[in-house]
């Protein structure tokens, strides 16, 4: 220190016992005042600070104790300043005889040595011209040896805690106020408390909240905004929170299963001026923040509610500080009474100063004294508002919270209860401001999260938006598919032109009142939605819906409300039902679609539904695909009488069920993906008579039965991808057939008496080991399509120019070398419908190429 200006001439260069006190006392006093404000209060203070964001986690109770803890600081901090600017304590030798104040030192003291030190003779009187000065005791001690005395006295006859009372106050302190703040600071809790502000901060001030609140407080934006127009043309404003109705006095509410009684969130009304209505809506931007929000509250809630860390951490700092309290207030109150102004000192020091007895004045005593009373009237305050945040923490659950408060007052009733670190920090926060729960609280309801979707949608798809995607459907209806939407548009319900709705793999789908504006939808499609639908959008819809499709992934997503629609004509059901379907009722009530003519079900079934039999009186197509499960017990299908097409698709049939011969009405059977390996049954088709299409395809059929010949009214038959080598001549006696479609079989040879066929329009052998065609086949002079691609063709006879109406013709993958150019000859046959290799289509004259290119 001795090398700052303030601080010159500390260490004299004169001897010391020559040199002035008062002329080092100031220079002493300089310095170390210079050296203390390098420290100041303030700074020693902000040790109890924390961010002022962690104000709203902090209740009276530990504000209270914050500032009684910087009260104890302020006493450590002035006791210890003072310690280091003045003198500690000041020393006078005792005489030993006081009715001969002037006798010989060594008369007090114990015989040491023949060579012990001497002390001076006493000093002789002063002249008679100074006898009117004041005289004290002459001592001939110089500054040194007082200063080795008062050392000395300090450390051997000062108790200890009048000592040391300012480093202990000082330490003490620091202690409470490390108690206080650290699970600010420890990581595992610093981290949730940073997390929970950041967002509960972002949930108070998001616009969101505001209209949140403001659609269940009974005043729309709109005439809010009126009446706010009417006062005043103020500036606008920033829209916060409308005025809420004043309740009546806080009540305790009963929490949810075994949650005890707790204090429910106070009403808090806020003064609001909203100048327009415009400021209700939500921007994009500020949309998809508050969108985000409740994802982030979503994965906070689920992080914090695991444990109960913060919990845990609060209750061990408060009962620290309590033992802690209990502490302090033991030991000063025992110890304070050991400081004292006078302190008789008797150390062995003779030999250096010729005294062993002093007499020592400690000069911070009395007000040490006074200190430590303070301090302990401080520290009974401060244990005893511990004590109260002990009874505050064990008397209420704290890990426990209800909303239910908020959701009478709100309307908001799915807001969940929350547990854990989540409940103690909302619990803290109402103590601070129970506003902030109650608009936390908005982010936490799933009604309100899907509010915010539907704005957020609305606002994205806009009615041009949408009208951009209509598109006719395979029935010709203008149809509008809307894919992994988080919602239902609004804007939707504005295309009045809509006649088909598709959705699929929509969440919280509700269908609203404003359906009804929709007045040509006939169609709609649920695929793994899950749809809600208002009272009077089903009246809407009881009246007008003519087709329904739903694809779910469970029966709890098929919608009670469709077994309400008495206008149904086609109902289509995709997804896993229960494989005992005796015990399941999801289908149980079919029966009360009375104008139900067409059903089809995906699923797992293994026999068929009571329902659907109940249906026999109006119900004209049924179609199963199982999906490769197995279907028995048929006989019901008996009663089916009006049936007219029936498929019993991938049902793991062997052969074909008897029940379907009785269907005396059935004009179309389809028998796909089975294990069909002999149709000898076919006979029994005899006796439906309407039956005209007759789908056998992708089975395992060897062969095709001569009494098919019997079935004289098909017009369809699919024999294609079977294991099927000959063609039997009794096949083509069906002389009604239009359609004949035998690929993907092993046939070699096509019989001349498919030249009977004279109705035939299709006639499709693509995939066998066809060699060669009859010529009779070009006899059939009303086909339309020739599919005879991969087979072992090597040459295409010109009687082919004799198929007038034909329009498509395959020929790839053959052994063809060329074309005969009377396919000029078919006026109907253009490239588009001409499927052969391009070397081939170029070897062809120019003026067929030419021909067929024309459109």
């Amino acid at each position: 220190y001795t090398h700052h200006p303030l601080c010159e001439n500390v260490t004299p260069q004169i001897p010391i016992k020559s040199f002035p006190l008062s002329h080092l006392k100031p220079k002493i006093i300089t310095c170390l005042i210079y050296f203390s404000g390098m420290f100041t209060l303030t700074e020693v203070a902000s040790l109890n600070d924390i961010q002022a964001t962690y104000r709203i986690l902090k209740p009276w109770w530990d504000v209270f104790t914050d500032y009684i803890a910087i009260a104890m600081l302020m006493i450590g901090v002035f006791g210890c300043t003072l310690q280091v600017m003045q003198d500690k304590i000041i020393c006078l030798p005792k005489r030993t005889s006081p009715d001969n104040p002037r006798a010989d030192p060594n008369d007090t003291l114990v015989n040491v040595s023949a060579n012990s030190y001497v002390p001076p003779t006493p000093v002789p009187s002063p002249p008679a011209a100074s006898a009117d000065e004041m005289k004290g005791l002459k001592t001939n001690l110089d500054l040194q040896q007082y200063s080795f005395i008062n050392q000395m006295c300090y450390e051997r006859a000062l108790h200890w805690y009048a000592k040391y009372f300012p480093y202990l106050v000082l330490i003490h302190t620091l202690i409470f106020m490390l108690c206080s703040n650290f699970w600010f600071k420890f990581p595992g809790s610093s981290s949730k408390i940073e997390h929970f502000i950041s967002i509960l901060g972002k949930c108070f001030d998001s616009p969101w909240t505001t209209r949140a609140l403001s659609e269940v407080s009974g005043e729309n934006a709109e005439e809010k905004g009126a009446k706010a127009g009417e006062k005043s043309h103020a500036a606008k404003l920033p829209l916060a929170l409308p005025p809420i109705p004043p309740l009546p006095a806080p009540r305790l509410s009963v929490a949810e299963g075994d949650l005890v009684k707790t204090q429910s969130l106070r009403s808090i009304p806020e003064k609001i001026v909203v100048e327009k209505p415009a400021v209700s809506a939500l921007d994009q931007k500020e949309g998809e923040q508050a969108k985000a929000l409740f994802e982030k509250v979503k994965k906070f809630r689920l992080h914090v509610e695991e444990g109960d860390l913060l919990y845990s951490m609060y209750v061990r700092q408060t009962i620290i500080k309590v033992i802690k309290f209990v502490f302090i207030v033991v030991y000063n109150s025992i110890l304070v009474s050991k400081v004292n102004f006078m302190v008789e000192c008797e150390v062995n020091i003779q030999e250096m100063t010729g005294y062993c007895k002093f007499s020592c004045n400690h000069t911070m005593a009395h007000l040490f004294s006074k200190l430590s009373i303070c301090y302990l009237c401080f520290v009974s305050v401060y244990g005893l508002t511990c004590l109260y945040t002990l009874y505050w923490l064990f008397y209420r659950s704290l890990k426990e919270y209800s909303f239910e408060y908020v959701r009478h007052e709100t309307g908001i009733d799915d807001i969940p209860d929350v547990r854990n670190d989540f409940a103690f920090m909302l619990h803290l926060i109402d103590q601070y401001d129970p506003l902030y729960s109650k608009r936390f609280a908005v982010f936490l309801s799933e009604v309100s999260e899907n509010k915010l979707k539907q704005l957020n949608l609305n606002n994205e798809w806009t009615v041009d938006k949408l009208r951009q995607k209509l598109q006719a459907n395979g029935q010709g209806r203008l149809e509008l598919q809307l894919f992994m939407l988080s919602g239902l548009p609004d804007t939707v319900f504005e295309l009045t032109e809509l006649q088909s709705l598709r959705l699929e793999i929509i969440g919280n789908v509700t269908i609203p009142a404003t359906v009804a504006q929709l007045e040509g939808l006939r169609e709609l499609s649920l695929y793994q939605c899950s749809a809600k639908i208002h009272t009077a959008a089903l009246a809407f819809l009881k009246d007008n819906l003519q087709v329904l499709r739903v694809k779910f992934d469970d029966t709890w997503e098929l919608p009670t409300w469709m077994y309400s629609l008495k206008s149904l004509e086609e109902l289509h059901l995709q997804g896993s039902l229960s494989p005992d379907l005796s015990k399941n009722v999801t289908l149980e009530s079919l029966r009360e679609l009375k104008s139900l003519k067409v059903l089809g079900i995906k699923s797992n079934l293994t026999k068929i539904p009571p329902s659907i039999v109940e249906t026999s009186g109006h119900l004209q197509t049924l179609c199963i695909h199982n999906d490769g499960t197995k279907l028995v017990m048929l006989n019901s299908l008996k009663k089916l009488v009006n049936l007219t097409e029936l498929a019993l698709i991938h049902c793991d049939l062997e052969r074909i069920p008897h029940a379907v011969f009785s269907l005396t009405n059935l004009q179309e059977l389809d028998l796909k993906e089975n294990h069909l390996r002999s149709v000898e049954e076919i006979i029994s088709f005899q006796h439906c008579r309407k039956l005209t299409c007759l789908k056998m395809w992708h089975n395992s059929i060897a062969y095709i039965p001569e009494h098919i010949k019997k079935l004289g009214s098909l017009e369809c038959l699919y024999f294609c991808h079977n294991k099927i080598e000959v063609l039997p001549s009794h096949l083509f006696l069906c002389n009604k057939l239009r359609y004949l479609d035998l690929g993907h079989n092993d046939i070699r040879f096509i019989p001349p008496e498919i030249g009977v066929l004279q109705n035939l329009q299709d006639f499709c052998i693509t995939g066998n080991k066809v060699e060669s065609l009859p010529d009779e086949l070009y006899f059939c002079k009303k086909l339309k399509a020739l599919r005879m691609g991969r087979n072992s063709l090597s040459v295409l006879s010109p009687k082919v120019g004799n198929l007038a109406l034909l329009s498509l013709l395959e020929l790839r993958g053959n052994h063809l070398e060329s074309l005969p150019r009377e396919l000029g000859d078919c006026r109907s046959l253009k490239r588009s419908g001409l499927l052969v290799e391009d070397a081939l289509f170029d070897g062809l004259p120019s003026d067929v190429r030419e021909q067929m290119k024309a459109e």
